[in-house]
């Protein structure tokens, strides 16, 4: 019997800090929890990777070791990003799939990431880890079951992503990896790539000696913007530590964000394939939806969290989703996993082919007023209750609201959104307007929703 820290189990995935909340002894019980899960569906090949955190080894160690002692047949990639992971999973025909990784968080985080028959392993699928760890409902091996082997899947994986790239010409590209897992493959997939490219911190070292791997933060992209300004490049791509989200600035400097990105990804695939659904989250501009529309697609406004979008995508069908994380999912030609490298490949793709600059295309979309994500504390046992009363006084105002993550408010100045996170303790609110008196009109409309339920609102209001 095992009993994880009350923390360590999240929405999304299982994440701790490194010898507090998250040891090799956890890591053991999750390999065999989770493997226990795959072998009585009759699963029986598992593949594991890691990416570049100083613990990670230790840690993919201890969940192949507890995956083979429930007499499954371990794959092990090794080092590189979460996307590498997925792909092998597809790519080995594999059964499921487990990602030692601390994605984006401080170096003394690490964590795990899981999938299993094809699909996002989430939410109560993870609490019910805990539960067959605690009561040490484990599957045992049998006599010669259960088994480690050393797989290489990185050139397989690099030739599929640079096989979508079509275009005759290349692109002078800076690329940041922060000295993240995506450093891991890099190299490999720029060698396979027409056009200039130079790579910054591809060094895979999980301190992250030169800034943290967020490329969703601004001040995380100065090293790249500097890039891009004095090498004249046509543009620049970041990564996260674990290589699932993207960022992007353009020839000008100037951060895309992600439904930004989406923009151009989306025009890019309703040629090929009109009428399709696309899916973002409902933190996304409303521009993008627009414009998902003028192109003849149909956008559809979802909940926030990868493994939501990506069972959303393969419920509808939608051959393309994001979010504003920076998380982009492409099932148009791939495997509609997040993968923030050949969502990269598809972008460099559409802008040599297209012969218009990013820069371009960021100055053709229209004008909007926008905050950024703000975020502000409230516990866990009140931030659901919070929405559930503001949504109420919405309904008796008769306001016009999408509550499919929060309350989304529609008025003549724009919108505003007010959700509560799944993974912290915290409200997210964010909103975006035609002009600079209409956002602050918004932001008044937060500030009164949050006093009429007893909440002080945040400085930013």
């Amino acid at each position: 019997m095992h009993q994880f820290h009350p923390t360590l189990l999240r929405e999304y995935d299982v994440r701790g800090i490194v010898g507090e909340t998250l040891t090799a002894d956890d890591a053991y019980a999750l390999g065999r929890s989770f493997g226990s899960i795959v072998a009585r569906a009759g699963g029986r090949v598992v593949a594991t990777g890691y990416d570049g955190r100083l613990s990670s080894p230790e840690m993919e160690t201890a969940v192949a070791r507890g995956l083979a002692d429930c007499g499954l047949q371990v794959k092990r990639i090794g080092l590189g990003p979460t996307p590498m992971l997925y792909f092998a999973v597809y790519h080995l025909e594999a059964d499921g799939g487990v990602m030692i990784t601390g994605s984006h968080n401080p170096p003394d985080y690490n964590g795990f990431k899981m999938m299993r028959a094809g699909k996002a392993f989430f939410g109560d699928d993870i609490q019910s880890l805990g539960r067959l760890a605690a009561a040490g409902d484990w599957v045992g091996a049998e006599a010669g079951e259960g088994g480690l082997d050393e797989v290489a899947v990185r050139e397989a994986y690099v030739a599929r992503i640079a096989g979508d790239y079509q275009a005759t010409k290349g692109l002078k590209v800076a690329w940041d990896c922060g000295n993240g897992a995506a450093g891991a493959v890099l190299g490999d997939l720029l060698a396979r790539l027409p056009g200039e490219h130079e790579a910054l911190f591809a060094e895979v070292d999980g301190t992250f000696p030169n800034h943290h791997p967020d490329p969703t933060v601004e001040a995380n992209l100065a090293d790249l913007r500097r890039a891009v300004e004095e090498g004249g490049c046509d543009l620049g791509i970041g990564f996260d530590g674990d290589g699932d989200r993207i960022g992007v600035i353009d020839g000008q400097g100037r951060v895309l964000w992600g439904d930004q990105i989406l923009v151009v990804l989306a025009r890019d695939v309703l040629r090929e394939r009109p009428g399709s659904t696309i899916i973002a989250d409902v933190k996304a501009s409303q521009v993008l939806f627009d414009e998902i529309a003028k192109a003849g697609g149909e956008p559809l406004m979802f909940r926030t969290g990868h493994s939501l979008i990506k069972n959303k995508m393969a419920e509808t069908g939608a051959p393309l989703a994001g979010e504003m994380s920076g998380h982009i999912f492409f099932a148009d030609r791939y495997y509609g996993f997040d993968d923030a490298l050949y969502v990269a490949v598809r972008l460099l793709d559409i802008l040599a082919r297209g012969g218009t600059s990013v820069a371009e295309i960021r100055d053709s979309l229209p004008t909007v007023c926008n905050t950024p994500e703000i975020r502000f504390d409230c516990a866990d046992e009140r931030k659901f209750a919070v929405i559930d009363e503001v949504k109420a006084r919405l309904a008796a105002e008769g306001a016009q609201v999408n509550d499919v993550d929060g309350v989304r408010v529609s008025t003549a100045d724009g919108w505003w959104l007010l959700r509560a996170s799944n993974t912290q303790p915290v409200l997210v609110a964010r909103c975006e307007a035609d002009s600079t008196e209409g956002l602050e009109r918004l932001k008044q409309q937060i500030a009164g929703a949050l006093k009429a339920v007893g909440l002080t609102p945040p400085d930013d209001f």
